[in-house]
């Protein structure tokens, strides 16, 4: 396959294959606003595995045949993001293989939360749809339990308490749903029991081998540094990444001493200055009931700023505020969870806050809201929000090509490090004041040791005592969130290095076509940067310096 039909080739196969990896995956699709499968689950029996492994084996090799070389700009980068893709579905199913021994896959509330969180489609429609998972929940649970074998506690742990949400959210949720659709009800009502009895079963069974569960959560080095280059699909390697890491710690220590010198009126050299300035600043603290209007009026001020100033264009697409769902809690303390990039409909995005644990001790909710300071919330507002998560998406949704294959498969260091970038725009702007940028340091000290936490957990052993010591003494974070960290840093392979990453691939792209087009304004070198939807910084790196952009 080549020469001038290349690209017709490439269009057709991409389109075939992305219809094949959606159908086998019906909970990603309705995530990215596919909703041709919103009925089904995912099969995760070993032989639907197994045909999977072989259908995405001969995707592969018939991608191969193509002369990408003879694709246009953009399919040429959309044909790289799919081999990419499909060579880690392989990986994933080969060699890494977490549905053997990662409980908190397989969670059926991820298939139903969607569709009751976002009006897809008339609720009728969707409550039908939502039966039909609900139908499939029992099967589907004992081919997961099926699957699983050692199984690392924390994630145990942290698969309990989703499964306990997932749960809530079926017995509950629904409920509010039906009473504005009263004539799905018995339609629910046909699969509901059954559903909720089989999500007793699991977690009992989850239960019943928590203390037995022993496994290392860290995936070791060879997985990791593959893992790794799969996820970031970044020029440089994990050992790499790390020294960057590493010596940029130091650097970003040096700024905040910087700071804090301006706050306090004393030397940068003076003994624990930082730390003596971000305890002032975290007095200021925030609780589970001031969190979300504290954020909220964070995200008005970051957006309009960001307009005043022209950092980049922004859009009034709808954004709704909420507290995080029970189902996702346990990992992060935020997310931002926008339409998918395949939605047809105007729908919003969330902007999503946990409050802390109900079980937590009244110590531990301090130190928390204590690191979540009202000083901070402004810059999580401008990560999760404008013009950081919600922003950058927004540009997204906006981008077309021949092919949905960039559109399902975006970068997480592309959306990532965009959001730490832009953190770092507006403090160079002069956004707030040195509070703001103390905390913008702060944050970069944090991305800086996620990426040294992530590689040296993973690959390298590091200890829990080793990784509170850094965080707590170097990263300046409080105990709390020191805590949650390693167990994120546990949980999730991979995922904590696309901040840094991301971040060093942007800022290093941004000074590079700057300097390369001096005729562009901030704003447009942003928006010309932003207008390729989420490919791997590598990748945006071609297209706005191969000569293809005007």
């Amino acid at each position: 396959m080549n020469g001038s039909n290349a690209d017709a080739d490439f269009e057709q196969l991409a389109r075939a294959t992305l219809d094949d990896v959606l159908e086998r995956h019906p909970e990603a699709a309705t995530q990215l606003g596919d909703h041709r499968f919103d009925d089904r689950l995912s099969d995760p029996r070993p032989e639907a595995l197994e045909d999977e492994r072989r259908a995405v084996s001969g995707h592969l090799a018939t991608l191969e045949q193509i002369d990408v070389a003879q694709l246009d700009a953009t399919n040429r980068v959309d044909a790289e993001i799919l081999a990419t893709q499909l060579r880690q579905l392989l990986f994933d199913l080969e060699e890494l293989r977490e549905h053997e021994w990662n409980p908190l896959l397989g969670n059926p509330g991820d298939a139903v939360y969607p569709l009751l969180a976002r009006e897809s489609a008339p609720l009728p429609d969707r409550l039908r749809a939502i039966a039909g998972r609900l139908g499939g929940v029992p099967e589907h649970l004992d081919a997961v339990r099926a699957n699983l074998r050692d199984m690392p506690r924390v994630h145990v742990e942290t698969a309990l308490g989703q499964f306990a949400g997932a749960a809530g959210l079926i017995a509950g949720e629904i409920d509010a749903a039906l009473e504005e659709a009263p004539a799905m009800r018995a339609e629910i009502d046909a699969v509901r029991p059954a559903a909720l009895e089989a999500l007793e079963e699991h977690s009992a069974w989850l239960k019943g081998r928590l203390e037995g569960a022993e496994r290392d959560p860290r995936i070791g080095a060879e997985l990791f540094a593959r893992k790794l280059a799969y996820a970031l699909d970044a020029a440089t390697g994990a050992d790499a990444i790390l020294r960057r890491a590493e010596e940029d710690l130091e650097d970003v220590q040096q700024r905040i001493a910087e700071v804090a010198s301006r706050i306090a009126g004393e030397a940068a050299s003076t003994d624990g200055l930082v730390r003596k300035v971000l305890d002032r600043l975290a007095d200021d603290a925030l609780t589970d009931d001031t969190i979300v209007p504290a954020a909220t009026k964070a995200f008005e001020e970051a957006a309009e700023f960001t307009r005043s100033e022209r950092i980049v264009s922004a859009f009034d697409d709808p954004v709704d505020i909420i507290e995080m769902p029970e189902i996702h809690r346990g990992v992060a303390v935020a997310y931002c969870d926008p339409p998918g990039p395949l939605e047809t409909a105007n729908l919003p995005t969330f902007f999503a806050i946990s409050p802390t644990p109900e079980d937590w001790p009244p110590e531990r909710v301090r130190s928390f809201y204590r690191e979540y300071n009202a000083h901070l919330v402004h810059n999580l507002a401008i990560h999760e929000g404008v013009p950081g998560h919600v922003l950058q998406l927004g540009h997204w949704r906006r981008f077309r090509a021949p092919t949905d294959v960039r559109a399902a498969f975006w970068s997480g260091s592309f959306v990532e490090g965009w959001a730490v970038y832009s953190e770092e725009r507006m403090a160079e702007h002069g956004y707030r004041d040195d509070a703001l940028r103390m905390q913008q340091l702060k944050m970069q000290l944090r991305m800086t040791i996620n990426a040294i936490l992530d590689a040296r957990v993973h690959a390298h052993g590091m200890t829990e005592n080793e990784a509170m010591r850094l965080m707590i003494d170097r990263g300046y974070q409080e105990e709390g969130e020191a805590v949650g960290k390693w167990r994120r840093a546990l949980l999730t392979s991979s995922q904590l290095s696309t901040y840094y990453v991301g971040y060093t691939e942007w800022d290093d792209l941004m000074r590079e076509f700057r300097a390369a087009r001096p005729d562009l304004t901030e704003q447009q070198a942003h928006d010309l940067a932003l207008s390729f939807g989420s490919p791997s910084p590598r990748h945006l790196r071609s297209l706005l310096l191969d000569g293809s952009t005007a």
